[in-house]
């Protein structure tokens, strides 16, 4: 597997992960986490994007 496919994996992992935590914690406790949530999806929605578009546009580093 390629690096960029495990980075997509593990970002996406850690998102589901991480919903699934806030949705525990604040149904027991009533307490919502509004910016670590947006700061936790905007990061890793990014980084998925960007991995995205690396692979449709088929972007590599080539030297000259």
């Amino acid at each position: 597997m390629k690096k960029l496919t495990k980075y997509v994996i593990f970002s996406i992992t850690l998102t589901v992960i991480y919903s699934l935590a806030e949705f525990i914690v604040s149904s027991k406790t009533g307490i919502s986490h509004d910016t670590l949530t947006t700061c936790v999806y905007a990061f890793f929605g990014g980084e998925i994007v960007s991995c995205a578009l690396i692979k449709i546009f088929n972007i590599k580093h080539t030297e000259v």
